[in-house]
């Protein structure tokens, strides 16, 4: 080991984003975990307050600042360190790094970069020397011209001959990518993808080929090992976190794997990595012709998933060949006596599935592609390819039961949803096969692999011979036994075989296979595939074994926290820290904990952070076989989101043991109704609110409330989401939208109080009786979900008397649910005025922000009481904080085409940073340069909306004057500015002829903030502002669509330079 190297900088991630998601907690935690191994000083620059790196034990310094080279510069000048890690923080750490390279800061400081050189790291990301460094090998890789104008680009296109495809340089998950098939095309995409990067890769199109990954470690002796290979179950031309992937890969031949293995070496050998990286290579189907995709020298979505795949833990690995150690010197972390210089063997297949939110945005675009929507993803582990894919399609959680099974779905056109896929993909498959499309008709029309696709039929047949047979007396073993080992769960054997009340019926399945000894054995991921002893504790339940390969212990000392699944909007990394909080303290009360999850991005799945790790479904099913197994003291619901919370009275119906707060509580909370009889019982005021089943009701529930509501259908209507309705045409057109209003589907609507505060508390009860908390404020008002809300703690303009008030409410709650945990509750203020929006009886996503601020771990206390242990009651001063923190969404609009990026009553973030400032201003810059603002140059657009917003910028415009920027605007805001004195140039709507035109602007890049607050939702307002809002997202400016942020955000960058913001680390706070 580098005996010099005593302080490392690690560059984390910051917010999760599409394409940069949970996975680089993961990998980073695990560096900063070996780095501490080896009595190495750590200091994390990660602005992402709710991931587990970021706490207390994890690294020996923490600054929740931008990763930026001005901020992590600041951070080198004040540590000094020996070196820094640029690879466990995804494309953001390292260009951040490549950025500070160039620039000379590392050399300045003595900086040294541990791991891959910096030449290296380039070598891969610039299109042009990578070519070059393989065409030395003679390595041949996919025929592309880098161009840096558009007229080049259409030379480009010429020569190679369409279709081809277009990529933007140094940018992640294939942003500003997509298909030309003609000169218009390559106009449209260039356009986009200069607006990413000064340099963009025309290239030739593979679409069909087979895309095949390798993971590889080198050392700096040059030993290198491939760790893991995958294979995507979709063909080139869509990205790879898109698609569906198996790993070992299924369909490949000897010499092909081998041919790519050793292809993969020759590489990383040649560019010289050290650490770990991971090439991507597309293969003909019809010979053995291959070309390299690309190189990531770091760690990537890929390599977590082949970690939680292998159980070789890679980041660990590579942290420690980046202070110089060599493979040969480690230990396999999971047999503890073998060394780490081996290449893992599975006797299992996994696959990982992708889960998408594309209901939650209007307008957006449905196809997948080169550019990566996808928001999370699954791990499934089987013995069979059919079991796997069972799972996983049940794991994404979007109310599937598997590949078949399911609600019937209406598909217009068969052929076109296979040949352009959407989200929906798998699902058209199944229901191809169900108007007798032929496997061949079908790999015709996908290009997918017809291995893949023998499996999915044989599961489409297990299903026909499943519907012919009468009832479960009727079932034989033989066909039961053999539809488990294919994935099928009891709720899908209930629905083909017995039909009626499934919900009911799968209890009877379950009873009836028990009885007949059809069980599921647990397994271990060992590693080596069973040839020497494994120590883990790395576990999941399969069908197609005869043994268990652990013992169970009944001595009621072990205890289950349930995780949170796959990431998604409205539930992502917060909770996976609850979790993990939650396991550290069951385990430091001298317990042994379980976790149940199967999100291959998270800390919770790491072999090493609890006793046992089930890598498994979080079904009602799954859990109670597990609960069968362990028979544990408890089970902890209150700690992984949604999913867990939902199983609590099922599980409870069972007699499971659900420590903390009763379900019953979690039922009264949770059911509208009751919840709502309980503040009416308790004489606490809520918004005004009716369930109603027909159109008429509706109009006459408007005629006793008035404008504006909000409307959310009953949940079966998928892609009518909750919404505000302003007027009765937009009520009207909204309910066409629902159009099955009845007492099935009854909607629920509510008043929508304007210009009301938004206040919530998160805290933890004991017995019934409040125990800790802290109340934290949106800078929005109410209206926009608290989930994209920025957030203030503690709060900085609310009354007393209403914290007075707040703290009442939340005690009175407490003890009428009896509370025994963590709950969170949602206030509307409006002078002095409060009104309960909701409850949650569970952990909630500001859990980890407040707990942090306030240096008093809500979870570690909630997890005490629910155990019943003693805990210390936090003392009354920690209130008095001197500082402040501000927690700011992260979107990923850009992402998403078309999407409309606007903020509503519905949650879009994909993430959050939290930040802490010794004023609000300062905590709200740290926070909105973390998300990607930064101070504009010189020009700044308005375009206002209503009367009320247009006052309430006043002032700010005028601060921006005075500050010498020069502000645009269109017609409306334009008039106001004028009157109230104050200078902007007036541009021409989108939809009008003129110029100068606000988008010929914007594509010009001539502006550097763009504030666009929507007036109303009437058509043509919203389509004007909707092309202002989506040029800004298209054209990479930021973007402010809320009066208040703005005028916050404005008065920060007018009283404050980047000089004032200070630099200081969490626990000089």
């Amino acid at each position: 080991m580098k005996e010099s190297i005593k302080k490392v900088v690690v560059l984390g991630s910051g917010a999760l984003k599409i394409g940069e998601a949970g996975e680089f907690d993961y990998s980073g935690s695990q560096a900063l975990k070996a780095l501490r191994e080896e009595g190495v000083f750590t200091v994390l620059i990660n602005p992402n307050i709710a991931t587990v790196q970021t706490s207390e034990d994890v690294a020996d310094k923490i600054y929740f600042l931008p990763v930026t080279p001005y901020f992590v510069e600041k951070v080198i000048q004040k540590e000094q360190p020996d070196g820094i890690l640029l690879a466990f923080g995804g494309q953001t750490a390292l260009n951040c790094g490549v950025a500070l390279y160039k620039e000379g800061i590392l050399k300045k400081y003595k900086v040294e970069v541990l791991g891959t050189p910096v030449q290296a790291i380039m070598d891969t990301e610039d299109r042009k020397l990578f070519v070059g460094k393989l065409d030395e090998i003679n390595v041949k890789t996919a025929r592309s011209v880098a161009v840096t104008t558009e007229e080049d680009a259409h030379k480009a296109a010429e020569d190679l001959g369409f279709p081809i495809i277009i990529r933007a340089a140094y940018t992640l998950g294939g942003q500003g990518s997509g298909f030309c098939y003609n000169k218009g095309d390559v106009d449209k995409l260039a356009k986009k993808a200069f607006s990413y990067s000064p340099q963009i890769l025309v290239e030739e199109s593979l679409k069909g080929w087979k895309e095949v990954e390798y993971e590889v470690v080198r050392d700096r002796f040059d030993n290198c090992i491939t760790v893991c290979n995958m294979e995507n179950f979709d063909p080139l031309g869509i990205h790879t976190g898109e698609s569906i992937v198996v790993a070992p890969s299924q369909t490949l031949t000897n010499s092909e794997y081998h041919k790519l293995r050793k292809l993969s070496i020759d590489i990383i050998r040649h560019i010289g990595i050290i650490g770990e990286c991971n090439v991507q290579f597309a293969l003909d189907p019809d010979s053995e012709d291959y070309r390299v995709i690309e190189v990531n020298a770091r760690l990537s979505r890929s390599s977590a998933l082949a970690s939680k795949a292998t159980g070789y833990p890679l980041a660990f690995v590579a942290a420690k060949l980046g202070l110089g150690f060599g493979l040969h010197q480690l230990r396999n972390s999971i047999t503890k006596t073998t060394s780490a210089f081996f290449e893992p063997a599975l006797d299992y297949i996994v696959c990982k599935i992708p889960r998408w939110d594309l209901n939650k945005f209007q307008g957006v675009s449905k196809l997948i592609d080169s550019s990566m929507k996808s928001v999370g993803e699954v791990m499934a582990i089987g013995r069979t390819f059919e079991e796997a894919i069972q799972k996983g399609i049940r794991m994404i959680g979007q109310g599937m039961h598997g590949f078949v099974g399911n609600h019937e779905m209406e598909i217009e056109d068969i052929d076109k949803e296979l040949s352009e896929p959407t989200d929906m993909r798998i699902m058209v498959i199944e229901k191809a096969f169900e108007q007798g499309y032929t496997i061949d008709k079908i790999h015709d029309l996908t290009k997918i692999d017809n291995w893949f696709l023998v499996k999915l039929k044989n599961i489409f047949d297990l299903k026909t011979e499943l519907e012919s047979v009468g009832s479960l007396s009727e079932l034989d073993d033989e066909l039961l036994l053999q539809s488990k080992k294919a994935g099928f769960s009891d709720f899908q054997v209930a629905r083909l075989v017995m039909g009626g009340d499934v919900s009911e019926n799968l209890l009877t399945v379950r009873e009836h296979r028990k009885k007949r000894n059809i069980v599921p054995y647990v397994k271990q991921i060992d590693t080596l595939a069973a040839e020497y002893p494994a120590q883990t504790n790395y576990l999941y339940l399969t069908y197609s074994g005869s043994e268990h390969d652990i013992e169970f212990i009944h001595d009621q000392r072990s205890v289950v926290v349930l995780g949170s699944g796959a990431y998604r909007i409205g539930s992502s990394v917060e909770f996976d820290w609850c979790s993990v909080n939650a396991l550290k303290t069951v385990n430091d009360e001298g317990y042994r904990s379980i976790m149940i999850n199967y999100n291959p991005e998270t800390v919770s799945t790491d072999y090493d952070v609890c006793d046992r790790l089930y890598f498994d479904e979080l079904s009602f099913e799954r859990v109670m076989d597990i609960h069968d197994l362990e028979s544990p003291k408890g089970v902890i619901v209150s700690m992984g989101g949604q999913i867990p919370n939902n199983l609590a009275m099922r599980l409870h119906e069972q007699d499971v043991h659900i420590l903390g707060t009763s379900p019953e509580s979690i039922d009264g909370a949770e059911n509208r109704h009751k919840f709502s009889m309980l503040l009416d019982r308790l004489g606490i005021d809520q918004p005004r609110w009716k369930e109603l089943t027909s159109i008429d009701e509706i109009f006459s529930f408007v005629d006793e409330v008035g404008f504006p509501l909000l409307v959310r259908p009953s949940y079966v209507l998928s892609g009518a989401a909750m919404n505000v309705v302003s007027n009765a045409e937009e009520l009207e057109g909204f309910l066409t939208l629902a159009a099955k209003v009845s007492k099935q589907y009854p909607v629920v609507v509510s008043e929508f109080i304007q210009e009301a505060k938004e206040i919530e508390i998160d805290a933890v009860a004991r017995d019934g009786e409040l125990f800790s908390y802290a109340i934290s404020e949106h800078v929005e008002f109410a209206g926009v979900h608290s989930g994209d809300a920025t957030m203030v703690f503690p709060p900085q303009k609310i009354y007393f008397e209403t914290v007075r008030r707040i703290k009442k409410i939340a005690r009175q709650l407490a003890k009428a649910l009896e509370i025994s945990g963590p709950f969170n509750m949602q206030f509307l203020a409006k002078d002095n005025d409060i009104k309960v929006i909701e409850c949650n009886l569970r952990a909630s996503r500001s859990m980890p922000f407040v707990s942090k601020v306030l240096k008093s771990n809500l979870i570690d206390q909630a997890t005490k009481i629910m155990l019943k242990v003693p805990v210390e009651k936090p003392s009354k001063s920690i209130f008095d904080l001197d500082y402040i923190g501000c927690k700011a969404p992260q979107f990923s609009f850009s992402r998403l085409k078309k999407a409309d990026p606007v903020l509503g009553v519905d949650m879009s973030s994909t993430g959050e940073v939290g930040c802490i400032g010794d004023n609000y201003y300062e905590a709200i810059l740290k926070a909105m340069f973390s998300v990607g603002y930064s101070i504009p140059k010189k020009n700044i657009l308005l375009s206002t909306g209503g009367m009320r917003s247009k006052v309430e910028l006043v002032n700010s415009c005028k601060m921006l004057i005075d500050k010498g920027y020069n502000l645009f605007a269109t017609h409306g805001t334009h008039e106001f500015l004028n009157l109230n004195g104050i200078e902007s140039v007036d541009l021409a709507w989108p939809d009008e002829d003129l110029k100068p035109n606000v988008l010929d602007y914007l594509k010009a890049k001539k502006i550097d903030l763009v504030v666009n607050i929507p007036k109303d939702l009437t058509s043509h307002e919203l389509s004007n502002d909707y092309s202002i809002r989506r040029g800004a997202v298209d054209y990479n400016i930021p973007l402010i669509t809320n009066a208040r942020l703005a005028s916050a955000f404005i008065y920060g960058i007018c009283k404050m330079t980047m000089e004032d913001i200070s630099i200081k680390s969490w626990d000089e706070y």
